[in-house]
């Protein structure tokens, strides 16, 4: 319950936010790609100015995010190893008890 109260006070004054962005970069703008010949219409894109800043954002967190990812990789990688080993140990100690019960049930009775 906690959390999704905690959810509605982030998101909800965020998504205002970006509402209020939106409505008041309503003008259209051209992004041109031909830093030489800027009046191209082939190399430009006209849109709203906040699509664009939609844009980067989003290619910001993918980029962001796969970075991260990709630097983390070592960490995956060990933890898989170590949970294999700690899953071979267990066996072990599974296989040792298991010998032990054998052992202790073939003594004599006192």
């Amino acid at each position: 319950m906690a959390n999704k109260i905690t959810n509605l006070l982030i998101f909800l004054p965020v998504g205002i936010i970006l509402i209020i962005f939106c409505v008041a970069n309503r003008q259209v703008v051209t992004l041109a790609f031909n830093p030489f010949l800027p009046e191209d219409r082939a190399l430009s894109l006209s849109a709203p100015f906040f699509v664009f800043i939609f844009i980067a954002l989003i290619i910001g967190m993918v980029v962001g995010s796969a970075a991260t990812w990709f630097n983390q990789g070592k960490y995956r990688k060990r933890a898989r190893t170590e949970a294999k080993e700690a899953v071979r140990w267990q066996a072990e100690a599974d296989r040792h008890k298991n010998r032990a019960e054998e052992i202790v049930g073939q003594l004599p009775s006192r």
